[in-house]
């Protein structure tokens, strides 16, 4: 049952769906399901168990999150291959939000140690030598390492560890600019711990 403006009781009408535009294929075939309400609640209650088993069911330690993602930081802007397949998982997925103007710009995840070391080898080869510099700050509860080149934000980069241990298994990047424009570099500390 549903009410209506006049709040008289009618039964619960169907939901007419478009499949094109809910699968973002902007097909205009006109391709419709019709669904009951009783439908669309099973289908609102599977999507959020498939997004909620997607949420990582730990927190690392904060000491040790905090390490890895200074170690991290630091050998992908110090182009150190060595000590950042250190702390990368064989199963590592990078996800990259550059919105076509930041580096690593890809529009698809990439998968896996050593195709993630490669990508951040390279775009540690267009970083300037010096002029970088890097803080540290507490996002969602999470630590992240905010880049900076010429006193402007670069990237603001978040890791996921896996469970009960110190190997990065999920990397954030955004390095798009007009999602940074509300990043200050005086904000969050220096890897030396400096204020």
């Amino acid at each position: 049952m549903r009410v209506d403006q006049a709040g008289q009781q009618r039964p619960a009408r169907p939901v007419d769906l478009d499949v094109g535009r809910v699968a973002g294929t902007g097909s205009d075939r006109g391709d419709q399901i019709v669904l009951t309400p009783a439908a669309v609640r099973q289908l609102a209650a599977r999507a959020r168990r498939h997004v909620h088993a997607r949420r990582p069911r730990h927190r690392a330690e904060p000491d040790v999150h905090a390490r890895v993602t200074e170690r991290f930081a630091e050998a992908a802007l110090g182009g150190d291959l060595r000590a950042l397949l250190e702390v990368l998982a064989p199963d590592v997925t990078l996800w990259t939000d550059g919105g076509g103007k930041g580096p690593a710009t890809g529009l698809r995840p990439v998968h896996g140690r050593d195709r993630v070391a490669a990508l951040f080898m390279s775009v540690a080869e267009t970083m300037p030598a010096d002029g970088l510099e890097i803080r540290y700050r507490l996002v969602a509860g999470d630590p992240c390492a905010l880049v900076f080149s010429g006193g402007g934000p670069l990237a603001v980069v978040v890791v996921d560890l896996t469970p009960g241990s110190d190997r990065i298994t999920r990397i954030y990047s955004v390095t798009n600019p007009d999602k940074l424009t509300g990043v200050r570099a005086r904000s969050g500390r220096s890897p030396a711990g400096e204020p």
